[in-house]
């Protein structure tokens, strides 16, 4: 392979790994990675038990690695200056996110870590790194949750804390004043999960996929609309995705890519293609069983290479630890509209506010397009006909723009009675559940105890089966006594007839 030339020879959604010159960085899984500049940043991680703090950047011009040396700062003024502090753990399970011309880090579990979320930055030009100071409803501290840049912000979802407590909290971080916020969303969120994947859609719909509990792993997928902060599970199309955790993700345009992941038994093969607008799931391509692709706590990120954009992933584990770099160029795909929350009431306003629109639009070119002679002559003909006609044109359309807004509202009252009827259904079938459940409580103890009693019993039964063989015994040795004593007296009779005869004594 050409070094210089590596992009040219990729197949359109094939995965490919890439030759390295040079030393590698250490094999790890559950580490942070960002793309800036054609460069692919990894930061921290785990091996073999141990957390990593270590910064290595790939080239993906040259395909060399090369560690970034970072300068922690010490001077108490530029501390309180830059709103930085002196701190970079080795960290595993957290987040890197490219803001401005930092990397911010988020999250994590490491061995001396605080009770809350810490976000460390690195300075891509100065290399210093630091703390940077927050405040707000600062979320307890956790690892295996996902964070995703929307705008000036960045949303935080789910997570495992140093207690292993599961979470599905959502909290906003404002990084133009470094605040953090808690939501307060409706409807009915996923369940508490770590190493699961999210992707904003539209820079208004945060989609959260997979993940695990501590006996459950999951394919669902949800959507929190962060204008209305409501949680949904919309229908999925498409190919069925089995269960996953530890996958990594990343979206180019409408496009959101799965890699990777697995169940702690084994690791997922294939690479999956979910289309945001179309809300369907395809796969694009799979790897063999053992392939480096097939891991847990990979990553994947999208890189910009010579006028195209390409798949970038690193690490894992399947049973070894991975170092591997691997590189995919994705087939490019007609964008559609939203499908997201689309109702057929709500297109039909659509259609009818751009068709109202043209409409207006126009008649108004058509008016100005109009030349002076004509001008004059409609005017002094019919002034006011010509803007009733226009006028009536727009009630017109402002009635059906009513209308189809009444059937929106219509629509969706229907919808939110339906939600109610389910959240009706699901409370009586939780009371059942927890009937259900008690009721097993009580059968267990029962049993627990009717065990108990058969164990007693069968305790006895042993005793009394001992005791009657002793009986047994004492019988057969009673009888052997009587026998000796019958046998004695016949010797003792037949011993006196022979003495009295010796003695003289005449028999009667």
């Amino acid at each position: 392979m050409d070094i210089n030339n590596w992009h040219s020879e990729l197949e359109y959604d094939q995965w490919l790994r890439l030759p390295v010159s040079g030393p590698r960085p250490s094999a790890r899984y559950k580490h942070a990675a960002a793309v800036v500049d054609e460069k692919l940043y990894i930061s921290g991680g785990s091996r073999n038990g141990r957390y990593l703090s270590d910064i290595q950047v790939f080239h993906l011009r040259s395909l060399a690695w090369s560690a970034l040396k970072l300068k922690m700062e010490t001077d108490a003024d530029k501390v309180e200056e830059n709103n930085l502090q002196e701190d970079f753990p080795a960290t595993s399970g957290h987040n890197m996110i490219k803001w401005g011309n930092k990397l911010l880090i988020l999250g994590g579990h490491s061995k001396n870590s605080s009770d809350v979320v810490a976000v460390r930055a690195i300075d891509l030009e100065t290399h210093q790194c630091g703390v940077i100071k927050t405040s707000g409803k600062v979320p307890v501290a956790r690892g295996g949750q996902s964070v995703t840049l929307v705008g000036s912000r960045l949303i935080m979802f789910g997570g495992e804390d140093r207690s292993r407590h599961l979470l599905n909290d959502v909290h906003v971080l404002d990084l133009d004043t470094m605040t953090w916020d808690v939501v307060e969303a409706t409807q009915t969120p996923p369940a508490p999960r770590f190493d699961h994947t999210a992707a904003v859609h539209a820079e208004r719909y945060l989609l959260i996929f997979g993940g695990c509990s501590h006996s459950i792993f999951f394919n669902d997928l949800h959507i929190l609309d962060l204008q209305t902060m409501e949680w949904s599970q919309p229908q999925i199309q498409g190919d069925l995705v089995i269960p996953r955790a530890g996958h990594a993700g990343t979206t180019i345009d409408e496009n959101w890519y799965i890699v990777g992941g697995g169940d702690n038994k084994s690791g997922t093969p294939e690479t999956l293609l979910f289309n945001m607008s179309k809300l369907g799931w395809s796969v694009l391509t799979s790897v063999k069983e053992r392939d480096p692709l097939a891991s847990e706590g990979l990553t994947v990120c999208s890189a910009f290479v010579n006028g195209e954009k390409h798949l970038v992933a690193f690490g894992g584990y399947n049973g070894r630890y991975n170092n591997e770099i691997f590189v995919m160029k994705p087939k490019r795909t007609d964008s559609t509209r939203p499908k997201i929350f689309q109702s057929p009431a709500a297109a039909a306003a659509a259609a009818s506010v751009t068709a109202a629109y043209a409409l207006a639009k126009s008649e108004k070119l058509e008016f100005i397009e109009t030349d002076d002679s004509n001008f004059e002559g409609v005017r002094e003909n019919n002034p006011v006909e010509d803007f009733s006609i226009e006028i009536n044109a727009i009630r017109e359309e402002n009635k059906v723009l009513e209308s189809s807004v009444a059937e929106v509202k219509a629509e969706n009252s229907r919808v939110r009675e339906k939600i109610d009827d389910i959240n009706g259904t699901y409370a009586e079938l939780s009371k059942e559940l927890h009937s259900v459940q008690g009721q097993l409580v009580v059968e267990r103890s029962r049993c627990s105890k009717l065990e108990a009693q058969i164990a007693e019993l069968q305790k006895r039964l042993e005793m009394s089966q001992s005791i009657e063989d002793e009986v047994q015994q004492l019988r057969r040795q009673k009888s052997m006594v009587d026998r000796n004593m019958e046998m004695a007296a016949a010797q003792t009779q037949g011993s006196g007839g022979v003495w009295r005869w010796i003695a003289g004594t005449p028999n009667t």
